[in-house]
């Protein structure tokens, strides 16, 4: 009976202790540490502390919580550009990335989401010209980075406020087809006074071509006798927008 005492004091706390590590114990000393001070650096000094290879590690490491995670980051900017192209890069091309897995694109595809529900926050049921500059920053943050083009209607009431946001088209790197009478029939749908259109420039260069100008001039031309105005037609590219009310095409 004294032996089966020391038997269960002794040996089975000793086996339970051998056959289940701590978490933190399968994570190397110094990944560990590194991580510790990245976070802290992070959260005292906010992004401006950390370049975006470490803003990057930040994100990776929810997704890859026990391998150094560094080369990886710095891999994804070498193949992609920039943070924002990452972040904006589709599932099918992060999968080709060797190290990325499901949970990486996941959260890489949490984090677009968030941007672009933040930015686009700061524009609806808002006055289109007093937000302009927030207009902007929201085409720029949904539209500049995509390697497709895309094209978009905002469409404003009698007040030229904002009251619905909507992508119409999806195209191929240099053209993405649009038809003016969906345009118009889908203002006459939610009673609309006022339309912008958007698409972007995945080339980056935000100049119009001849036919982006014919297209605007028959969506144009499909509004005017429904007494709805086509304020704009904007082009984002990379790092500047084109408006064709400003450029004297509209």
């Amino acid at each position: 009976m004294e032996n089966d005492r020391h038997f269960q004091d002794g040996s089975l706390p000793l086996f339970a202790q051998s056959a289940v590590p701590s978490r933190a114990a399968q994570v190397p000393s110094y990944i560990r540490d590194h991580r510790t001070r990245l976070r802290t650096r992070f959260m005292e000094g906010g992004a401006r502390a950390v370049p975006d290879y470490e803003l990057l590690e930040l994100l990776l490491f929810r997704s890859i919580p026990r391998r150094d995670v560094k080369p990886l980051a710095r891999e994804l900017l070498d193949v992609f550009g920039d943070f924002n192209r990452v972040i904006t890069a589709s599932p099918e091309r992060l999968a080709d990335i060797k190290g990325i897995g499901d949970a990486v694109i996941t959260d890489l595809k949490i984090v677009e989401a968030t941007a672009h529900r933040m930015a686009r926050a700061k524009v609806m049921q808002r006055h289109v010209l007093s937000s302009w500059d927030a207009l902007l920053d929201y085409c720029h943050t949904v539209m500049s980075h995509r390697e497709t083009e895309q094209f978009r209607v905002l469409f404003l009431d009698r007040k030229n406020v904002l009251i619905a946001d909507e992508e119409q088209a999806q195209g191929t790197v240099d053209h993405v087809p649009v038809y003016p009478r969906e345009v118009a029939k889908r203002a006459l749908e939610l009673n609309a006074s006022a339309l912008i259109i958007v698409h972007n420039h995945p080339s980056g260069d935000p100049t119009p071509s001849q036919a982006d100008i014919a297209m605007t001039h028959r969506i144009h031309q499909a509004l005017e006798p429904l007494g709805i105005a086509l304020h704009d037609h904007l082009i984002i590219g990379q790092s500047k927008e084109l408006s064709f009310r400003s450029a004297n095409y509209l």
